[in-house]
């Protein structure tokens, strides 16, 4: 996992929210030990968070990180569990599921306000029944909104760079609104580190009739399951697709790795992008294919492929 950090001070002061006294009511949100990763990644694996938690406000997330501040602790955000892999012996750090009013869906004008834990799908959903176009491209990303800001999710020519108007982010320190530059989004990347928590954001659409969404909606999905293993146990793109004529998907398939398996995990031999979760494989198994698949096309075309997926816990690939 990153360091836990703040992110370019000067913009951060200009937005900041004045901080108030502790919730009045003195709400404390449960803290739960040990909980088993692999219930909430979509590849299933993963051992124990040390703490894990689900807050439902603003106050209850900044509590939180205080909390873990004190300790030591870093912090991270699972969502719906996808483009993670979290390590098999487990996490010495405090895991977040947000809920409540983190997860609800709002609609004013052209504005789609959205919670950090409200899945893509449910967004995408009130986006079209209020006739709001620009974010059909989400209906390929198995995530949460939180998720979608913090590695600047995409998909067929859209990602959320083009949409989002402002993000609030929390710290230990309070909360604050960040503009699209100032969260550093470029492909598959923000400037957030753990620590941060995305609990809102405010996506910019554009009318469009609900039946041609609906459409466009229906012709992505299509193409996605006619291309991805989307019936799998998968977390979604293994590697960024590289500066090359190839996309990654394309050079570990030149490389003849579709159907390559270690342990209980295979690269699927339907996109070579994807490892599937074939027989009770381990992040280790994942991991090692990992390991073969960028030694593989550093090998044959001579290019270092960056990981997408995001890691949790001491994990990390070896120096090519």
């Amino acid at each position: 996992m990153g360091p836990a950090g703040g992110h370019r001070p000067d913009a951060w002061r200009r937005r900041r929210r004045p901080r108030g006294a502790a919730d009045p009511r003195g709400a404390r949100v449960k803290i739960e030990e040990r909980v088993e990763l692999s219930g909430f990644t979509t590849l299933g694996t993963g051992g124990p968070a040390r703490a894990f938690a689900r807050p439902e406000s603003e106050l209850e997330v900044e509590e939180l990180l205080r909390w873990a501040q004190q300790r030591a602790l870093e912090v991270a955000v699972v969502g719906l569990g996808s483009n993670l892999l979290a390590a098999d012996h487990g996490i010495d750090a405090l895991v977040l599921k947000l809920g409540g009013e983190l997860a609800a869906v709002e609609v004013e004008d052209d504005v789609l306000r959205v919670g950090g834990g409200a899945a893509n799908a449910v967004a995408l959903h009130r986006a079209r029944a209020a006739g709001l176009g620009g974010f059909e491209f989400a209906c390929a990303i198995p995530g949460t909104i939180g998720g979608g800001v913090w590695m600047n999710g995409g998909a067929y020519g859209g990602d959320f760079a083009g949409v989002l108007e402002r993000a609030l982010v929390a710290t230990p320190g309070g909360s604050g609104w960040l503009t699209p530059s100032e969260l550093g989004l470029s492909y598959r990347h923000s400037e957030l580190r753990h620590g941060q928590v995305v609990l809102r954001a405010e996506l910019r659409l554009r009318p469009r009739p609900p039946e041609e969404i609906k459409a466009e909606v229906r012709e992505l999905n299509t193409r996605r399951k006619a291309a991805q293993p989307t019936n799998r146990r998968t977390f979604g793109s293994v590697f960024k697709n590289p500066d090359h004529e190839l996309s990654a998907g394309r050079m570990l398939e030149a490389c003849g790795l579709k159907g390559h398996r270690i342990g209980g995990a295979q690269i699927s031999p339907k996109h070579a992008n994807f490892i599937e979760n074939t027989d009770g494989a381990t992040t280790a198994d994942a991991l090692a294919l990992m390991t073969e698949a960028r030694r593989r096309a550093h090998e044959q075309f001579e290019v270092r492929l960056e990981h997408e997926v995001e890691f949790l816990g001491e994990l990390a690939l070896p120096d090519l």
